[in-house]
């Protein structure tokens, strides 16, 4: 090799190897490497002589869940270097990315809405940058409630409070939670398990209010609470009837028990037993108890299957004889009321109010002297009575006309106290004023509502006694005018007016001589004929068509009338 070729070769490689290092320079300046790894600045990149590397981001940490009705909201913390998240769920536990996605959550937490109420969701998290989506978050799970139940009520009852609601869709029972004061809460007494929309809370205490809350229960858990409620029980029984619900009659009349035009005291069932002049009736509700005047017996019927039997009293043997059921001895028994636990009776020709004890029957004297006749206001046996007739309660007094002293006594049923409550003794007539100043002609049987008491048959009319003052006036009727009108107050007319009860709002009375059944709207005095053509007679049918004889007592179950067809020997019901 010569100089010349030597320094040629030099030269040559001399010039590769600097353009090999331009070009490894060149590559160096624009290359950029992605790895996955843990180690990174604070913005999860690295740099290292003109070159970046991008990671996936860490699980975010601190993820809750919590619930309300229809959503359910989620918080995290925020991940540095996060540009958004991605949220994963189902509802079912073992969330992971195959699972539903809601992206490009911008912020640190999310509404999840439009849920399902009583269902548990399961969820996690992930945040997201330029590397793609990373890693899964712990799982999450809540359960949305159910929505508290609409038009929750409380009805009182005798001793019990009857609860209803909307149902909750999705429920699978509901959970009731109760207390003696106001502020129910999921603290409170609770009563579980109760499968349908309604709840009756019985073996309460009659007079003490009751409050309540509901809520839906499913497998997610109890629900919201219902707004509360409350209510407080009473017993219906008042004036000898069951009150406190306002009747809705078809008019419907049947003969419930007694055969008509047969007279007798047989015990049997519906149309097989026999009455005779049957004339007072009053009812706890469950049983009818009737007096069976010309056969000086007391007796009583089963509502539900209209079984007859002899509560007190010899058939067909009247006397004065304190016994027990049978063995005691009555004379033509008039009225009759009870309190639930007893029933009293007025005796017309012996002077005296009876007592029977109803669950064995005993028969006592409770108030008059046994065939002595006077007004003498006093207690029990000391007290003296005129040919006593009609006789109602409030359960905590009883009150008679008295109907040979134009009075209206009352007795203390604790004691035994009798006093006159109105009218004047001794003198008849019709005269609307205070007390013993007021004045009453032919004053039959009464009922109450615990606040006045309402008298039937005096002189054609009904008269109103407020029981606190003794404040009287007449309410329906024209005074010595005897007729069938139907009409507003005094402006209507009635004929000879027995038998009376009312379901709280309305009033019922027996026309006796009009036989007719007529109703009053206490509130208005508005008069209409419920039933009855005029006409005597047995028939059974709607309303005006049908036809009763003397109609006399008349009580209300809380459903239908129950009523004493005199002169046909029957107890006829209106439904």
């Amino acid at each position: 090799m010569n100089k010349l070729t030597f320094i040629i070769l030099i030269s040559f490689i001399s010039l590769s190897i600097i353009s090999c290092s331009e070009e490894k320079e060149e590559f160096s300046d624009n290359a950029t490497t992605t790895t996955t790894g843990t180690t990174t600045t604070s913005d999860n990149t690295s740099t290292s002589d003109n070159s970046t590397t991008t990671t996936t981001l860490s699980a975010p940490s601190g993820f809750t869940a919590t619930s309300a009705a229809g959503l359910v909201t989620l918080d995290w913390t925020a991940v540095s270097g996060a540009s958004s998240y991605t949220m994963f769920w189902g509802t079912a536990s073992g969330i992971t990315s195959s699972n539903t996605a809601i992206t490009s959550i911008t912020t640190d937490n999310y509404t999840h809405t439009g849920r399902d109420n009583g269902t548990t969701y399961y969820y996690k998290v992930s945040a997201v940058n330029s590397a793609g989506t990373g890693t899964l978050s712990s799982e999450v799970n809540a359960s949305t409630p159910l929505p508290a139940p609409a038009n929750f009520t409380a009805t009182s009852g005798n001793a019990k409070n009857t609860l209803d609601w909307d149902n909750v869709t999705g429920a699978t029972s509901y959970t009731v939670y109760w207390d003696n004061a106001t502020g129910v809460s999921s603290s409170s007494t609770a009563i579980t398990s109760v499968s349908t929309d309604n709840y009756t809370h019985s073996s309460l205490t009659n007079g003490s209010t009751y409050y309540y809350k509901v809520a839906a229960v499913a497998a997610s858990g109890t629900g919201t609470l219902s707004s509360e409620v409350n209510a407080t029980p009473v017993n219906p029984l008042m004036g000898g009837a069951i009150q406190g619900t306002v009747l809705s009659l078809s008019t419907v009349v049947t003969t419930f028990a007694g055969t008509a035009g047969s007279t007798g005291n047989i015990d049997d069932t519906g149309t097989s037993a026999l009455f005779h002049y049957p004339t007072g009736i009053t009812t706890d509700g469950t049983y009818l108890y009737v007096t069976n005047a010309e056969e000086h017996t007391i007796r009583k019927i089963v509502i539900s299957s209209g079984v007859v039997t002899t509560l007190a009293g010899t058939a067909g043997s009247p006397g004065t004889t304190d016994g027990t059921g049978t063995s005691a001895k009555l004379t033509t028994p008039q009225d009759i009321t009870t309190d639930g636990t007893n029933l009293y009776v007025t005796s017309y020709f012996k002077h005296t109010i009876r007592k029977i004890v109803i669950s064995s029957g005993v028969v006592t004297t409770y108030a008059g002297t046994v065939g002595t006749s006077g007004s003498t206001d006093a207690s029990g046996t000391s007290a003296l009575f005129k040919n006593p007739l009609g006789i109602t309660t409030d359960g905590t007094n009883l009150y008679v006309s008295d109907l040979g002293n134009f009075t209206i006594r009352k007795i203390v049923i604790s004691t035994g106290a009798v006093t006159t409550l109105a009218g004047t003794v001794g003198t008849s007539g019709s005269t609307d004023t205070t007390g013993t100043s007021a004045k009453f002609n032919n004053a039959r049987m009464l009922t109450t509502d615990g606040t006045n008491l309402f008298v039937a048959g005096d002189d054609h009319t009904i008269r109103k006694i407020v029981i606190s003052s003794g404040v009287v006036t007449t309410l329906a009727g024209t005074v010595s005018d005897p007729g069938s009108t139907d009409a507003t107050g005094t402006s209507a007319k009635f004929n000879k007016p027995r038998g009376i009860t009312t379901d709280g709002t309305n009033l019922y009375v027996t026309g006796f001589s009009n036989n007719r059944i007529r109703k009053i709207v206490i509130s208005s005095g508005v008069v209409t004929t419920l039933a009855g053509s005029g006409s005597p007679g047995s028939v059974d049918a709607t309303g005006t068509s049908a036809k009763f004889w003397n109609p006399t007592g008349i009580t209300t179950d809380g459903t239908n009338l129950y009523v004493t067809d005199f002169s046909s020997h029957t107890i006829r019901k209106i439904e």
